[in-house]
């Protein structure tokens, strides 16, 4: 069980690199055809990827979680996902294209088998084609095109066109591109941008996707399909070329030079999956997860337009040296509008463990007749100096060493609760979540284990030693996962405290990782349980308590992504709840929700997240200039003034207008409502501290 329980300390690591980009690292070249005068590449499968696909098929057979059978009903699978993942938007194929390539929706397994990619090749010649229409068409008289749209006309494209049915035809085709164009360009015309400036940065874009296009070589083919196929297991399976390797070992290593922001590819955009803690981008406070990156820029330097790029290109244009600046322009995930570009400066900087390390403050608390102080400990990852202590270091740094100084800290302070903040921690070490639950029980099982030959480990807490006894509360939003999971199940389902705050990311699976030649293979080979039998896997872990989120669940979580395994349970492991909180829990849901009744901080977030949740359901977007400028004036003024009712409330000086209130994002984090949270999250566990020493006074 030891080499088990260290190969997951390992790997237990939010896997969300889904590096989904194109490399532009291959040698083998497509063949041009010239006919007509017009120049058509068509690529095909070269001999080394019939050994590459063989081992991958093999290697996921044999050990991947999930037990499947390359059969035709796996075969279908594959070839939908191979579809979306090359035109998501619909916005390429017409549908004569899905009629021709249909053959060979059952044949795919046959083909895998064999190491026979043809069929996968002819699929995206295909969409390669479509694609070059698409961009060929875009720039073919652009200015003339700009120049002629009547921006009064009423008329709408569709923000989802995935439930859609593919392009008909060539009229149908033209007509949604001239859409697409009509938006890009209504966008622009609301950055005061003049139609001659439209234009020039619309060609430069195009041209930009043009070139990347015509640089795509037959390794970049292999690599989207094998992407497609992986994923059809689960979206944590995946094959990584060697420069794909690269960024996944520097990723493990957190050691990148650059802006400490996970990415993955959506449509047409680079969106941000997550923020390393403590590295600069989270520090900064300017992105956020589900923000999509549409431009990249080097310090002063022009911006360069992303939109339709690759993966790995964007992230070699946003890595760079420490202490240089890159400039990002947004479309913010948190916008009422999703089409509003925003610009944001980071300072590049080199992630340090020392800098990810537990932090503590105390808070002082007004609650009833008397004063408390509360403790909080911010954990954003659970970490482990692996070298340190692999070298017999006796002071290495490890996050349950590092709390458990911390608790030693607090408690000589006297703090009569303790909040562990795990908000925005995506996981690390199992054997760190196991060390630090053991910090608050004696001792008993923390995480159950299957793997894909269905047997169940155990691991579980061995040291009887307790660093604290008193009420804990943690805290969690969408983006605690993994580690972060298994933590507070354990505590929650030993009654030992309450956990509060938002459903967290349902990261319940574990992967490997097996060297190829060349590259490497991710793959997904077992589960995590709680010791109740509930998998965290999809659902996470739901707080006792709730507390409004911004973040959307229908974006940010395991259970958005294609494929992801689904929760279930399996036998309990036999412990013994230290309370059964139930009761209590109902009673402080009702104290608390009295609390917020008026709040400004907590009504602020209702509004938000109302404001949001109503700019997310919209189906389409107008393309009448008229109609935009009155929607988003809206917005803001809505903005505004909830953000002013707020500052009313909290006795500090409003904003004058829009414009004020967006230049001053950094002060609106540091008045925002995250103390309020902490400071109910406190009064939270003061209530459940008065309950439990009335019931003690009581009983004798």
């Amino acid at each position: 069980m030891k080499s088990l329980q260290n190969r997951l300390t390992v790997i237990c690591i939010l896997g969300l690199i889904l590096l989904m980009g194109l490399t532009a690292t291959g040698v083998t070249k497509p063949d041009v055809d010239t006919r007509n005068g017009n120049e058509l590449t068509y690529f095909k499968p070269d001999d080394k990827y019939r050994y590459i696909t063989r081992a991958i098929v093999r290697t996921l057979n044999k050990h991947h979680y999930k037990d499947i059978t390359l059969d035709d009903e796996f075969s279908s699978k594959i070839f939908d996902l191979y579809l979306k993942s090359l035109d998501p938007g619909k916005n390429h194929f017409f549908a004569e294209d899905i009629e021709s390539v249909e053959k060979y929706r059952e044949e795919l397994d046959d083909k895998l088998i064999k190491g026979d990619l043809t069929a996968a090749f002819d699929i995206y010649n295909r969409f390669h084609e479509r694609r070059l229409q698409r961009l060929n068409f875009l720039l073919d008289d652009l200015p003339g095109k700009v120049k002629a749209f009547d921006f009064e006309r009423i008329e709408y494209i569709k923000r989802d066109r995935e439930d859609l049915p593919w392009l008909s035809n060539q009229e149908n085709a033209h007509d949604l591109w001239r859409r697409i164009l009509k938006n890009d360009v209504l966008n622009l015309r609301f950055t005061d941008k003049s139609s001659e400036e439209i234009v020039q940065k619309l060609e430069k874009r195009y041209r930009a996707q043009l070139n990347l296009l015509k640089q795509t070589n037959n390794d970049d083919v292999f690599e989207i399909f094998m992407s497609a196929f992986t994923h059809s297991y689960d979206p944590h399976t995946d094959y990584f070329p060697p420069r794909q390797s690269e960024n996944f070992d520097i990723h493990m290593r957190l050691s990148l030079e650059g802006i400490g922001a996970l990415l993955q590819r959506e449509d047409e955009y680079i969106k941000v999956v997550r923020l390393i803690p403590a590295g600069p981008a989270e520090r900064s406070k300017l992105l956020k997860p589900a923000d999509r990156i549409v431009g990249v820029g080097q310090g002063d330097e022009e911006i360069v337009d992303v939109v339709g790029w690759r993966l790995d290109d964007v992230v070699d244009l946003i890595r760079g040296p420490k202490g240089s600046t890159v400039r990002l322009n947004l479309l913010a995930a948190d916008s009422t509008d999703a089409t509003q570009i925003k610009t944001i400066s980071i300072v590049r900087d080199r992630v340090k463990l020392e800098e990810q390390s537990a932090k503590k403050k105390l808070i002082d608390l007004s609650h009833g007749e008397a004063n408390y102080k509360i403790g909080v400990i911010e954990l954003p990852a659970f970490y482990v100096d692996f070298k340190a202590a692999l070298a017999g270091d006796p002071n290495y740094r490890s996050s349950t060493r590092d709390v458990e100084k911390l608790i030693r800290e607090l408690r000589e302070e006297n703090v009569d609760a303790l909040i562990v903040d795990l908000r925005n921690n995506g996981g690390g070490s199992l054997q760190e979540a196991n060390d630090l639950t053991g910090l608050f029980i004696s001792t008993g099982p923390v995480v159950q284990i299957r793997t894909a030959k269905n047997r169940v480990e155990l691991i579980r807490d061995m040291n009887p030693k307790v660093a604290y006894d008193g009420p804990v509360a943690v805290l969690v939003n969408r983006l605690s996962a993994s580690a972060s999971e298994i933590f507070a199940g354990a505590i929650q389902d030993h009654g030992r405290g309450i956990v509060i705050g938002s459903q967290t990311f349902g990261k319940g699976t574990v992967q490997n990782i097996n060297p190829l030649e060349p590259g490497q293979i991710k793959y997904t080979q077992a589960k995590f349980y709680r010791v109740s039998g509930d998998s965290t896997q999809a659902r996470g872990i739901i707080p006792d308590i709730l507390l409004p989120e911004l973040l959307n669940n229908e974006e940010i979580g395991e259970n958005t992504l294609p494929e992801a395994l689904p929760w279930d349970r399996i036998s309990p492991a036999r412990y013994t709840r230290l309370n059964d909180l139930q009761p209590v829990i109902e009673l402080l849901k009702k104290q608390h929700e009295q609390r917020i009744v008026d709040h400004p901080d907590f009504d602020y977030m209702l509004e938000r997240i109302a404001l949001l949740e109503e700019s997310r359901n919209k189906e389409r977007i107008s393309l009448n200039e008229t109609q935009r400028t009155s929607e988003r004036e809206q917005s803001e003024q809505r903005l505004l003034m909830m953000e002013n009712k707020r500052r009313n409330s909290k006795g500090l000086k409003p904003f004058k207008d829009f414009a004020e209130l967006e230049s001053n994002e950094e002060q609106q984090e540091e008045n925002g409502p995250n103390e309020s949270i902490l400071a109910e999250v406190g009064h939270i566990l003061l209530d459940w501290l008065t309950i439990t020493q009335n019931k003690y006074a009581l009983s004798n």
